[in-house]
């Protein structure tokens, strides 16, 4: 059966309404950054580039690197925008436009965010790099879908009863990386833990500016959260999104972090650019090894 159009609203050139891309406008290795000015930040590095756009906060450029077609996308802050972000790309590649069905054979991409974070632990210091193993999602976002068929319901037991959770805020849900990206992308550089997703930047994030908020002690529970040898390293607004969608719609996804902040020390990077650089330089390489 095909989708309705008000379920797949397409533009009027035939694009995916938000992103504005046709299929064959983004290729199968997709690098996710929320600001909109670092793509151009990692794509001036490319040996060419062969298409360009964006729409709101969706800016896309596609081309090569050391003989690697990749994409890079700039999704903006949150889960909301992931979710419009991961379901608009898999349209593209899982869906035939025309027909508007669903496509036989099914594509899997791959998908790695480069962010920055703030870490929750003393020995995770600015600077350094975070690779989620985990994510866990304090937004609600995915629980729209039937997301237990890939959430670890262990961890998120776990980490209910350790943090006295209120469930009125929803339950969180906990999804793991690809292991093959995971492998791909991996070094003696990442420090590697469970990623906390937030639906917001200050309260949900337990900063206090005028509003007193639900849990004042949350972040020290987080910090203290541990479960089989897994801990809460940083604290962020998109991976949880990013890990769950793309399990449940057959694509490998990974998040990476450069720690620009250290929550548990007070302290902030002197250099957050260069160590979000470094970060980038350190994935274009391993995405580029044969």
């Amino acid at each position: 059966m095909a989708i309705q159009q008000s379920e797949l609203i397409l533009n009027p050139d035939g694009s995916v309404y938000h992103l504005n891309l046709k299929p064959e406008n983004i290729a199968y290795d997709i690098i996710f950054v929320g600001d909109q000015d670092r793509v151009s930040k990692i794509t001036k590095q490319f040996d060419t580039i062969e298409f360009s756009t964006q729409k709101r906060e969706f800016k896309t450029e596609t081309g090569i690197y050391k003989g690697k077609r990749l994409t890079v996308m700039s999704t903006g802050i949150g889960p909301d925008n992931i979710d419009i972000v991961i379901n608009e790309l898999d349209a593209l590649v899982n869906i035939d436009l025309e027909t508007r069905k669903p496509k036989e054979k099914l594509t899997s991409l791959n998908i790695i965010r480069i962010g920055t974070s703030g870490s929750l632990h003393a020995d995770i210091p600015v600077d350094s790099f975070v690779m989620s193993k985990f994510a866990i999602g304090l937004d609600n976002m995915l629980r729209s879908y039937l997301i237990d068929e890939v959430s670890n319901e262990k961890i998120e037991n776990a980490f209910i009863e350790q943090t006295n959770w209120d469930l009125r805020k929803g339950r969180p849900t906990v999804v793991s990386c690809s292991s093959e990206l995971a492998k791909r992308i991996d070094s003696d550089k990442m420090h590697k833990g469970i990623t906390a997703t937030a639906g917001g930047f200050y309260g949900p994030q337990g900063r206090v500016l005028r509003l007193n908020i639900q849990d004042a002690e949350l972040n020290s529970k987080m910090d203290n959260f541990s479960f089989e040898g897994n801990r809460i390293t940083n604290l962020e607004m998109e991976t949880s999104a990013i890990y769950g969608l793309s399990a449940l719609l057959g694509h490998q996804a990974l998040s990476l972090n450069a720690i620009i902040a250290n929550r548990a020390r007070g302290t902030f990077s002197s250099d957050a650019y260069k160590a979000v650089d470094e970060l980038i330089e350190y994935t274009l390489g391993k995405l580029a090894e044969k």
